[in-house]
């Protein structure tokens, strides 16, 4: 009963490390013997089964200071039809020595597989899925595969469209055959009249043997590949559902008298039109799953396919996959950036709303860093590529938005609880139904068994289950990339609908993050210019925050800015300087006062920005007062608006800030923030959370993403909000990828409308099984004298998956609550790609 898996270990150095890694892995319980080798980097480890496995031992390497290799690999899986199918490619896959985990969305056909590449090569995974029965997808990266999941798709909708209308070509004239005569008695007249009752029974099998065994083979494959495996799933129930009824009917035919007189009936068109409605159902279903991947097009479609690359002087078209860092790049008017990188030369506007949200183009000069996707506008550059592949932040982004669909949120839990025992107990359901029909239904028990049986058999197909989270979190989360927000997974998606207290961040995030010159007022007699271009002069020598903001104004607003002839700091006081004669001395009001200044006149002034928790400066021209100033860091544009849709939301806000008391009650009272806490040390804003969470409450905290870190780990659910380039770092459940607070009151009303999605399809997929099932065994037939036919059933079953799919397609249409405001600035004018 003994394994033996070979695991990779890096860090090691010397026969100490081996040792330590040797002597770490025999004593993890069950296992037998370890040995590891220093030149392959490589230890060896043969245990029970039962006792252990390779999670516990890659946790014994990383216990005693090494670093195991674990690799990862998305494979496509085609062919999967319900959630028994992804039950079963995850068992195949976990059964392989050496894989750690396997995850599989059937919204996406993904399956995530971490294993250890010592032990089992992709190769192995590939054919674990094949034995499941199932087809892998080749190729797994960038746009190739998007182009050949694209294919992959539109051959699947044409394959499907084919059997659809082969199956109807025959199903449709025997319904007709089998079913007119019942509802219209002349045509039942004329029929008999003409074709006796064996000869219609004989071309009734000939229109019924073509879909049985043409399109219907699909469900005999799947379906016995299921059974062999011990894991029935629908294909399995269509396939057992269907042959009852075609091969009585055939028994019927063939040899009508092993039936009692006037019981040998025919349901071949309870087979055909089963199969053809299943297939016009997954038909649909397949052309619904395309629609729900939009999203993850549009990303893809954002990469550019080629790059122009300057290699020894010359300028090569190369496809951008084969870009090197450190080439030099040339982007033309109207191109794509291929890849991430610094501008060397030239200059234009990049347009870089698909990573900021802003809408208004960027200007581009040397030193610049420009991103991969962006579209360049009027101007020509060249850039030397720093990032390329998957290192580049749309390869990022494009990552973190495939991991999201394809993981499973707390509430799938209750999805694959119930479907892991629903097809073996649907199938009891079935015998039990055959059964009692078999004892209770008089003369006809035979048909009535059977009717009733295949109906339980169709209608209790469990697609809808399977369907109903991983097609919302797909579209969900795809709307959310489209809206500039990252889920990192589905857990995070869910997780932010429930919380009641946004704590948020102070610097940078409600406001700019860096000061700026807010106030300037000028006593009577004195130019605001000339006040502005003496002070930022005194100040320009200086490389505090406060001066650097006060030049910056004084550049911004076109402001000479000249050297000063003379300056001088006085300590504790300000600063005094001549400037193109006149002097100037800068500071706070007890240097005014040494200066025998009287600050009175400036005193309404000076309240109202103490009020607002700005420090006032007084600036003295020549020995008299000129102006008081206030330099403080600003609130962004959009934060008093968030705050206000987030209360609207019923959610409470909290400010958590280093800044003193008083300054950050002052930006509370103009923000309208709940709850103030201030005076935080940097690395206290954890214990903030903390402090909040004790409180009872579910808290979401959003900062910056990085000096935030121990803080958005601490929150139930952690936003980081930044630049969208420094996605790769962030750590963060949600990333919120433009600088607007704005998109987290998005965030959380798209997270409250994804879970209300994922509920209602939960809910019709199981309220759906619970009452039909039922129908179909005919528990309704003593009271009413109602049956469900088989034909019914199937429809039902396909119309039951396409709601699903089609409730969740309805997320496309999200509108956030909050729209940021544009920026009221011309554009370039946008270029035609080349």
């Amino acid at each position: 009963m003994s394994k033996t898996i070979e695991l990779g270990v890096q860090g090691m150095t010397c026969a100490s490390c081996v040792g330590r890694v040797e002597r770490g892995l025999n004593k993890v319980e069950g296992v037998e013997q370890a040995s590891v080798n220093l030149a392959t980097e490589r230890a060896t480890v043969t245990y029970d089964p039962e006792q252990t496995g390779p999670q516990a031992l890659i946790a014994k390497v990383k216990d005693v200071g090494y670093e195991p290799v674990v690799g990862e690999i998305e494979l496509g899986v085609q062919g999967m039809t319900c959630a028994s199918c992804v039950s079963r490619v995850e068992r195949a896959l976990r059964k392989v020595d050496g894989v750690l985990d396997a995850s599989v969305n059937l919204a996406t056909e993904r399956a995530h597989v971490r294993y250890l590449p010592s032990s089992v090569s992709p190769g192995q995974l590939k054919a674990a899925v094949v034995g499941a029965g199932y087809t892998v997808l080749e190729g797994q990266t960038g746009v190739d595969r998007s182009d050949q999941e694209r294919e992959a798709r539109e051959q699947e909708v044409r394959g499907l469209r084919r059997a659809v209308t082969f199956s109807a070509l025959f199903a449709v004239p025997l319904l007709i055959l089998a079913m007119l005569p019942m509802l219209w008695a002349p045509f039942e007249m004329w029929l008999h009249e003409r074709i006796p009752m064996a000869a219609l029974n004989w071309i009734m099998l000939l229109l019924a043997a073509p879909v049985q065994f043409g399109p219907g083979l699909r469900f005999y494959r799947l379906g016995w590949t299921s059974l062999r495996h011990r894991s029935p799933d629908m294909n399995s129930l269509v396939m057992i559902g269907t042959s009852a009824a075609f091969f009585y009917s055939l028994v019927a035919t063939v040899a009508p008298q092993v039936f009692p007189e006037g019981t040998a009936h025919v349901y071949y068109e309870a087979s055909a039109v089963v199969i053809t409605l299943i297939l016009l159902g997954k038909y649909f279903e397949a052309i619904a799953k395309g629609r729900s991947s939009e999203a993850m097009k549009k990303l893809l479609s954002l990469q550019a396919k080629t790059a122009r690359a300057v290699r020894a002087g010359q300028e090569l078209e190369l496809p951008v996959d084969e870009v090197l860092i450190g080439d030099l790049i040339s982007v033309r008017p109207g191109e794509k950036v291929p890849v991430d990188g610094e501008v060397v030369s030239g200059n234009s506007f990049v347009d870089e709303s698909m990573i900021t949200g802003e809408p208004i183009p960027v200007s581009k000069q040397g030193g610049a860093a420009v991103v991969g996707g962006t579209l360049n506008q009027n101007g020509a550059f060249q850039f030397r590529a720093t990032r390329v592949g998957a290192d580049t932040a749309l390869a990022q982004i494009i990552k973190l938005v495939e991991s999201a669909q394809g993981s499973k949120p707390p509430i799938q839990g209750l999805a694959d609880r119930v479907v892991s025992v629903f097809v073996p107990i649907v199938l009891g359901i079935a015998a039990l139904t055959f059964l009692i029909w078999l004892f209770v239904g008089g003369q006809q028990a035979l048909s009535f068994a059977l009717v009733n049986t295949v109906a339980v058999l169709i209608i209790a197909c469990p697609c809808a289950m399977g369907l109903a989270t991983p097609t919302s979190i797909m579209v969900g989360t795809g709307k959310a990339a489209e809206l500039g927000v990252l889920f990192r997974n589905g857990a995070a998606l869910e997780g932010l609908q429930g919380v009641n207290v946004v704590a948020v961040d102070k610097t940078g995030t409600l406001t700019k993050g860096r000061p700026e010159l807010t106030d300037l007022v000028t006593a009577p007699g004195f130019d605001r210019a000339e006040v502005l271009g003496l002070v930022a002069a005194a100040e320009e020598q200086s490389e505090h925050p406060i001066a650097r903001a006060i030049v910056d104004a004084a550049r911004k607003e076109g402001v000479p800015v000249f050297l000063p002839e003379s300056f001088e700091a006085v300590p504790g006081y300000g600063l005094e300087a001549r400037v193109q004669g006149p002097l100037v001395q800068v500071g706070a009001d007890r240097y005014m006062e040494r200066l025998g200044l009287n600050v009175t006149p400036f005193g309404a002034q000076a309240s109202r920005l103490g009020d607002e928790g700005k420090s006032p400066l007084y600036a003295a021209i020549d020995g008299q007062l000129a102006a008081v100033i206030a330099v403080a860091d600003p609130i962004k544009e959009g934060s008093p608006e968030a705050v206000r849709a987030l209360h609207r939301q019923g959610l409470k806000v909290a400010m958590i800030t280093g800044d003193n008391a008083r300054t950050a009650n002052a930006i509370a009272r103009q923000l309208g923030i709940d709850e103030v806490l201030a005076e935080v040390l940097p690395g206290g804003k954890s214990d903030a959370v903390k402090e909040l969470q004790g409180k009872g409450q579910k808290v979401a905290f959003v900062g910056d993403g990085i000096n935030d870190a121990p803080a958005l780990a601490q929150a139930d659910v952690g936003l980081a909000i930044g630049t969208g380039t420094d996605v790769a770092v962030e750590t963060a459940d949600v990333i919120l990828m433009s600088g607007d607070l704005r998109g987290v009151p998005n965030a959380y009303a798209l997270s409250r409308a994804t879970l209300r999605n994922i509920r209602l399809n939960l809910f019709w997929a199981f309220a759906y099984n619970v009452v039909l099932i039922p129908v179909a065994a005919g528990v309704l037939y003593p009271a009413f004298g109602w049956l469900l036919s088989p034909v019914l059933a199937a429809a039902a079953m396909g119309f039951s998956s396409v709601f699903v799919l089609t409730n969740a397609l309805r997320l496309r249409g999200f509108r956030p609550p909050v729209r940021p405001d544009p920026v009221p600035v011309a554009a370039p004018a946008r270029v035609a790609r080349a």
